[in-house]
């Protein structure tokens, strides 16, 4: 599944994530303050001000050190690309390694808007709240200013999302086409085997789609969280006390980390058995249509008794699933719609207190969103992760069987009778 794609699968991966660790610590710890010597910026208008103290400075810097950051992260990947693409003899390795690098880019570059977005709010909304105490009390200028601001970062991110979108679309169809080309090799083994027109045909496709988007996702809500995080641990001070606790420090980051937790772990409890449901479910449906499509040239097969025995494994196992499905559905949107309430909650004290502005309101909104949604990531994902299990359980029964060996466990997980 992945050797047919990556080269040494195992550690590209782990090298990506120990790289990735190695670079956000050399940046935070070393090269973040070392941008005034080794930046470009100064070249092209982004250079670090002469005078930091300066009142007029601190854009200029700010604007230094978002360069400077960019130039850095480019390098990170450039190096990473240039070295596997260097030791990885790979037929696929340009669209494995550099493909992925790409996607994994791109997804910080929007990140980083994100970012710029959350701090927007925080202006436009403190001017929204200035207009709206006087008549007159802004320009039309100061208005559409901020207006113009935020659409002139966001349509060129627009245009790099629907880029993305296309690109991954191509990343997900090679991958199909390497393992495709892996089975297809071996079809001989593998044609009497059941259900293996539909691993090759269908399963490869769902298996690297899903992949590829749970993987971007995974990557997005571990950068969102290295961003936001620090933002919402600053924005912690505003709020001083919780309803009913009382004092806590730091309670906004506090309270996104319980919540997030509580909310995993209870969607895990309930959506335990799903993943052996959906696996057994797509063995049943490959039995039954099997039968069918033998019929057609088959006098023989698939008569009624024989088809309505399998239809009745089919039948028991959809109602089984719907049943396991109701009651993880309960619990997942009972806890998603509760959420939505949990920061308005967390903030009552401050917001009755007129502790914070209208603007600084809606930053913390945003970045407490953002937060939680991050550690929140199986819970907004465990149904695609649901169907991942039971795509991998059958890709790993096809691969046991083309390999000769027993399936053991797999052959048994989410097992059902037909109804009487």
């Amino acid at each position: 599944m992945f050797t047919s794609f990556f080269p040494n699968p195992k550690v590209f991966f782990g090298s990506a994530v120990l790289y990735a660790i190695v670079c956000v610590c050399l940046w935070f710890f070393l090269l973040r303050d070392l941008g005034a010597w080794l930046s470009l910026g100064g070249l092209v208008g982004f250079g670090y001000p002469p005078d930091p103290e300066a009142e007029e400075a601190t854009n200029a810097a700010e604007a230094a050190l978002a360069f400077w950051r960019y130039q850095y992260v480019i390098l990170c990947y450039a190096l990473f690309v240039a070295v596997w693409m260097r030791i990885a003899a790979h037929r696929w390795a340009l669209w494995s390694v550099a493909g992925s690098a790409t996607i994994v880019f791109v997804t910080w570059f929007q990140v980083q808007i994100d970012v710029f977005i959350n701090f927007w709010y925080r202006d436009f909304y403190d001017l929204v709240q200035v207009a709206l105490s006087e008549p007159n009390s802004i320009s039309a200028g100061d208005f559409y200013s901020q207006i113009a601001t935020i659409l002139f970062v966001v349509m060129p991110a627009i245009i790099l999302l629907v880029l993305k979108f296309y690109f991954t679309q191509h990343f997900v169809f090679r991958w199909r086409t390497a393992m495709n080309e892996r089975y297809m090799s071996m079809w001989e083994r593998v044609r009497h085997i059941e259900g293996a027109s539909q691993r090759v045909q269908d399963d490869t496709m769902r298996f690297a789609r899903i992949v590829e988007t749970l993987g971007v996702n995974i990557i997005d809500s571990f950068m969102t969280l290295i961003a936001f995080l620090p933002i919402l641990w600053g924005l912690s001070v505003h709020v001083q006390e919780l309803p009913i606790i009382g004092q806590v420090p730091q309670a906004l980051v506090i309270i996104a980390i319980l919540w997030s937790v509580f909310g995993t772990a209870l969607l895990a409890l309930a959506g335990i058995r799903l993943p052996g449901l959906e696996f057994r479910n797509q063995r049943v449906e490959a039995s039954y249509r099997k039968e069918l499509v033998l019929g057609e040239d088959d006098e023989a097969r698939a008569q009624p008794p024989e088809v309505a025995e399998l239809f009745g494994y089919v039948r028991q196992n959809y109602f089984r699933l719907y049943l396991e499905y109701m009651y993880f559905n309960v619990v997942r949107y009972s806890y998603l719609q509760f959420g939505n309430i949990i920061p308005f909650i967390a903030l009552g004290p401050t917001i009755v207190a007129a502790g914070i502005t209208f603007g600084l309101f809606q930053q913390i909104l945003n970045a407490f969103n953002r937060v939680e949604n991050s550690f929140q990531f199986l819970v907004n994902a465990w149904p695609t992760i649901i169907e991942l299990m039971s795509i991998q359980k059958r890709l790993a029964a096809f691969e046991r069987t083309i390999e000769g060996k027993d399936l053991g466990g797999i052959e048994l997980e989410g097992e059902t009778r037909p109804a009487e």
